[in-house]
């Protein structure tokens, strides 16, 4: 089969389109066939080392195909079943064995390219604005990287739970999208001090949580958007990792919260992942949550795949396709 491999950290040139040999299933493995495999910041984390991973790897976390081949010891899924999953490495690739406890059935009229968008994306949004910080209504929150994936899906997800929606973004076309979205105000970092404008937008009172996945350039201000025992939720490093920083300053603040959540820990019972994917994909389902997916790329073209998301040339979810 084909796959994506790495055997060192680095750029996108590192990854190499390369045959390998079809996954062995164990006993309680479930053999995917791969129709869509979705790409995530994470993924170029992964790519160039700064989390860092055993090599040679396959790169990819999440994707959604059908069943060719079940473990002895499975029960709840058969051949031809359709299925999805994250929080697994190997996904780019034509075939892959995952844990049946990582598995979910993609539910009627979710397709496999929605699916692949969103169980991890989809899944992150739910995690954030559900138990992170669980949002009410009338909450203020800052949402950076409004246009980009994990962004539209939480700005539905915020505005659907009677929160007020910030965003952040850093062009035109990216603004309309997050207004499109939902959000209430959006604000072009690249012309405009967001902080600033977050507290004229508040009239000076601030947020109840900011949502921030771009890390080192945004984190500070960030904090400063904050109303009192506010949260400062850090899921990425989109400009790269937040190393320096005093816990000390949270409390002259505003005795603040900062969290650094994952989706591993958010999806690590059976429970959890069954409740955050079953929601997202009956959300899906009744038109409460539209998803943007408009960025496909063959298997082979992987490199310009991580390229272009880098790049900020994407908005929404980007596919690979084997």
């Amino acid at each position: 089969m084909k796959a994506v491999r790495i055997k060192e950290y680095g750029g996108p040139e590192v990854m190499s389109y390369e045959d390998i040999d079809i996954p062995i299933v164990s006993e309680t493995d479930v053999l995917v066939k791969i129709a869509a495999s979705g790409i995530n910041y994470i993924d170029t984390y992964q790519r160039s080392g700064l989390y860092q991973i055993p090599l040679p790897a396959t790169l990819g976390l999440e994707a959604a195909g059908i069943v060719e081949e079940v473990g002895s010891a499975v029960t709840n899924f058969k051949v031809g079943d359709r299925v999805a999953y994250t929080s697994v490495p190997g996904a780019y690739a034509e075939y892959a064995a995952v844990p049946e406890e990582k598995i979910v059935a993609l539910a009627e009229g979710v397709s496999f390219e929605q699916g692949a968008a969103t169980m991890l994306q989809g899944c992150t949004a739910h995690y954030l604005c559900k138990s992170t910080y669980v949002v009410k209504e009338g909450d203020r929150c800052l949402i950076h990287a409004a246009a980009g994936g994990v962004g539209l899906l939480l700005i539905q997800m915020v505005k659907n739970a009677g929160g007020f929606v910030i965003g952040t973004v850093s062009t035109e076309e990216k603004a309309a999208l997050a207004k499109a979205a939902g959000a209430d105000e959006v604000i072009l970092y690249s012309e405009k001090d967001f902080e600033t404008e977050v507290k004229r937008i508040t009239a000076g009172a601030g947020v109840n949580v900011v949502y921030d996945s771009v890390g080192k350039s945004t984190f500070e201000k960030s904090i400063d958007c904050l109303s009192k025992l506010g949260y400062m939720v850090l899921y990425g490093n989109a400009s790269g990792p937040v190393t320096e920083f005093n816990p000390a300053t949270l409390g002259p603040k505003g005795s603040l919260f900062l969290t650094r959540p994952t989706l591993f820990d958010y999806t690590a019972d059976r429970e959890s992942l069954d409740w955050r994917s079953g929601d997202v994909f009956s959300w899906i389902a009744d038109g409460s949550l539209k998803l943007r997916i408009e960025h496909f790329y063959p298997l082979a073209d992987v490199q310009q795949a991580h390229i272009d998301l880098e790049g900020r040339k994407t908005t929404g979810k980007v596919i690979l396709t084997p």
